[in-house]
């Protein structure tokens, strides 16, 4: 490694400790200090994006033995704070942080999203990372056993059961319309995994559950997107939200899971999806929809995308929707914040079948048994091969790790979900 630049990078890293440490807690300082802080993390940031672009790679192979061991985000962020704490945040530091507001933060998920953008970045380093978060969380592993003796497992957001070889998920958050947060990812991986590791289980199915809240009370409603109040109490996570998400249970329902039982001619274990939207698809909801083989909608269901009005990035929507609709419409709902009915012309290119609310469960019974024929897992598969290429995948996600954490601490972002926190 270059000893002078990594000899900078950790001066210029000790400084910027120095400094916070002498300055009052970030939602005190004066504005003059916030700017002598934010150009000296400046520069420290600008110094670590040189060091990676050069030794990705090497930090990459130190803190996975040559690529032989296989360590999720969040333990790779953890093994590398601990070998080169001037790359990314201290555990201390972030938990320092996690007790405050996002407008109250340090910013230190920053320096992570430079860290990841590198790593995503190297074709050596970042597929090892993607074919890592494949495999099979600790927790799904732990709650398989008795899912295959009962059939069923419940876990604070979401519910799975399995009905005649098809296993049903459904979000059930009704205290927020099903809007995410880093429980509601964490269950939601929990149950693709056990759903996909049942050899019992031959497709898939998302639904939204029926809520409580007094203006959809009674309603399945299927997601409001990102929990934006959660967002504005800083329980909104890079790393355990907005990164997990999507190379953890979304990257399963697209590419399948990694396992010793996966069959000789495929790396992975790989089911159809289906998706019923009730009421509305908003955000998250909608990038979801994106990575299923069939999506049904009631008629007076609705979906949007609305990133310019949060001021954050939607996920993997920029690098799915215009697959889908093409690069205008793509545009009109990313950037204008356009809504599509599900019973409009343009809805067709994100909706398979739209039928009436009350006939949303038969419909869903003939899409499971149209999509359990031995073709559909072989096909799926080599339909995502060409439309969405592995490669293609990675590189878009390691300019998402650095922009999306960017957006994180966006003064835009932070005063609006400030309204948004005071509205509810």
């Amino acid at each position: 490694m270059s000893i002078p630049v990594w000899s900078t990078l950790q001066a210029a890293a000790a400084h910027v400790d120095k400094m916070v440490a002498a300055l009052p807690e970030p939602g005190s300082r004066l504005p003059e200090e916030r700017a002598e802080l934010a150009a000296v993390k400046d520069t420290a940031r600008v110094l670590r994006m040189r060091f990676l672009e050069t030794h990705a790679d090497a930090v990459y192979d130190r803190l996975t033995d040559g690529r032989t061991k296989g360590l999720r985000i969040a333990e790779l962020l953890e093994a590398a704070a601990a070998q080169f704490p001037a790359l990314v945040p201290t555990a201390e530091q972030l938990a320092a942080d996690r007790g405050r507001r996002q407008a109250d933060k340090e910013g230190y998920e920053i320096d992570q999203g430079i860290f990841l953008r590198a790593v995503l970045g190297s074709p050596r380093a970042g597929a090892h990372l993607l074919d890592t978060m494949l495999r099979p969380t600790p927790r799904a592993l732990q709650l398989l056993p008795e899912f295959l003796r009962t059939g069923v497992l419940e876990t604070k957001s979401v519910r799975l059961e399995r009905r005649d070889g098809a296993a049903y998920l459904t979000m059930h958050r009704d205290d927020c319309l099903n809007a995410e947060d880093d429980q509601q990812v964490d269950d939601m991986e929990t149950a693709v995994d056990v759903a996909l590791l049942d050899p019992a289980v031959k497709v898939g199915v998302l639904r939204g559950g029926t809520m409580t809240h007094p203006r959809y009370r009674g309603r399945r409603v299927f997601s409001a997107g990102i929990n934006l109040k959660s967002l504005h109490a800083g329980d909104i996570s890079l790393v355990g939200f907005l990164l997990l998400r999507e190379l953890g249970y979304i990257h399963k329902l697209v590419r399948g899971i990694r396992t010793e039982d996966a069959p000789w001619h495929s790396r992975t274990v790989e089911k159809p999806w289906v998706a019923a939207v009730e009421t509305f698809a908003i955000g998250g909801g909608t990038q979801l929809l994106l990575a299923f083989d069939h999506v049904l909608a009631a008629s007076d269901a609705y979906l949007s995308l609305p990133a310019a009005r949060e001021g954050i990035v939607p996920g993997a929507g920029n690098f799915r929707l215009g697959r889908h609709t093409g690069p205008r419409i793509s545009r009109q709902v990313i950037l204008q914040g356009r809504r599509i009915q599900a019973t409009e012309p343009d809805a067709r290119l994100l909706i398979d079948e739209v039928v009436e609310p009350d006939e949303i469960d038969a419909a869903v019974a003939r899409t499971v048994d149209r999509l359990r024929s031995p073709a559909v897992v072989p096909n799926r598969k080599m339909l995502n091969l060409a439309e969405e290429p592995m490669d293609e995948f990675r590189r878009y996600m390691a300019e998402f790790a650095l922009q999306q954490a960017l957006r994180l601490y966006g003064e835009d972002v932070i005063s609006k979900v400030g309204r948004f926190a005071e509205k509810v």
